[in-house]
């Protein structure tokens, strides 16, 4: 069985972290049938969605990829590197439990899930404001034991490894050329972004679909001229709290 889990949009969504995004007005009405859409779009994808209820003590709660790391063996719960966001990483180690091993990252590392992409064995962790050295010698620490390498990867301009570059299929990855070096991927076939379309890397692969944001068609005609089926939705006012399609669900093999 595949499992996503997901969170529901907190009412003060609009007090969210913020780092390289200037504040705007998010209509919280608007971004709950946002988020109800993406639901559906797992749901019909063949996930079977974990939904968790809204929390107004967690502004940007709805961003779960940010609180864990699972892998087949263990569920990594983070250690947020926004200090507000540390208590929503209870909820998830609660639902996690049931299907894994549970780990913590410790201090002084500090790690958010948004800056880690993995593709079988291999697991790469941005160098951002939110994940530090000691996070990524901690994970490589937990991981080595089950034959999985892990590499730092220097980033430029963007909040998250996963703002520069994701996963588009087995062997695919999309990126930000700009943010993050293609050499960083060895061995994987790599598909930039349109450059007009800048912030167009974070794509949601659902292993038969690759999800694509409303906001980014010219990079969804390169990924599809890869011969990789896609789907668009429209995540605009997530986008205004520095979200997009990854940040939102933690998906994992039952």
């Amino acid at each position: 069985m595949q499992y996503a889990i997901t969170r529901e949009v907190s009412a003060t969504i609009g007090r969210c972290e913020l780092t390289y995004r200037k504040r705007e007005p998010i209509d919280v009405e608007l971004a709950h049938a946002q988020h109800a859409a993406y639901r559906a779009v797992l749901h019909h994808a063949g996930w079977a969605v974990i939904e968790l209820p809204a929390t107004a003590e967690c502004p940007d709660s709805v961003f779960v990829e940010d609180t864990a790391v699972v892998t087949d063996e263990l569920a990594i719960i983070t250690r947020p590197g926004a200090p507000s966001r540390r208590p929503e990483t209870v909820a998830i180690a609660e639902v996690l439990g049931r299907f894994r091993e549970v780990v913590r990252i410790e201090e002084p590392a500090t790690i958010d899930g948004g800056d880690v992409l993995r593709i079988g064995r291999r697991v790469w962790v941005g160098l951002t404001s939110r994940t530090n050295v000691a996070a990524i010698e901690s994970l490589r620490h937990i991981l080595v034991r089950y034959g999985y390498s892990v590499v730092g990867v220097p980033l430029r301009g963007c909040l998250h490894l996963k703002s520069a570059a994701t996963v588009v299929g087995p062997a695919s990855v999309v990126l930000n050329p700009g943010w993050v070096s293609p050499a960083t991927f060895p061995g994987l076939e790599t598909i930039e972004v349109d450059p007009q379309e800048p912030d167009a890397a974070n794509v949601l692969w659902l292993g038969a679909v690759s999800v694509v944001s409303q906001a980014h068609p010219r990079t969804r005609a390169r990924i599809e001229a890869h011969g990789i089926t896609c789907r668009t939705i429209d995540v605009s006012e997530l986008a205004k709290a520095e979200g997009a399609l990854t940040c939102c669900s933690i998906l994992f093999e039952g």
